[in-house]
């Protein structure tokens, strides 16, 4: 049997590497861990995970086809589990940088939570998704 626990590695193909670094590390907090120049891969450690970016332009990037756009995307969304969650201000902290988000009540691994969708500058979907919602008074889950 596999056991699966949390994501360990996202890659994503993109056209414009340098911004698209800026949103992960500016917005998000990541930090560039590995750059493996010989592949075209920028590989950023964002939280237990790795979220890897590859141009299309570069050796693993022309392996995977057309560049992604708004008629094919290479992912439909990824959720990062955000702890400790604090909606207010990671709405503010968004709106810093000219992202307008909301929240709202999703299902995930642990249940329905709140969760904010927004996009990264080439439009992949990215979740931040909080703890599930506290139970109702005498309701086990």
């Amino acid at each position: 049997m596999i056991t699966i626990r949390s994501i360990d590695h996202v890659v994503l193909r993109v056209v414009d590497l340098d911004r698209m670094a800026r949103f992960y590390e500016d917005v998000l907090g990541a930090r560039l861990e590995k750059h493996q120049q010989e592949l075209g891969l920028y590989q950023m450690r964002i939280g237990d995970a790795l979220i890897d970016l590859i141009p299309v332009s570069g050796v693993l990037g022309k392996v995977g086809g057309a560049a992604p756009g708004k008629e094919g995307r290479n992912v439909d969304h990824v959720c990062f589990r955000v702890l400790p969650w604090d909606g207010d201000a990671i709405v503010m902290e968004l709106q810093r940088h000219g992202i307008k988000a909301q929240i709202v009540s999703r299902y995930g691994a642990d249940g329905d939570g709140p969760s904010i969708y927004i996009d990264d500058p080439e439009g992949n979907t990215i979740e931040l998704k909080g703890p599930p919602w506290a139970p109702a008074p005498g309701r086990k889950r």
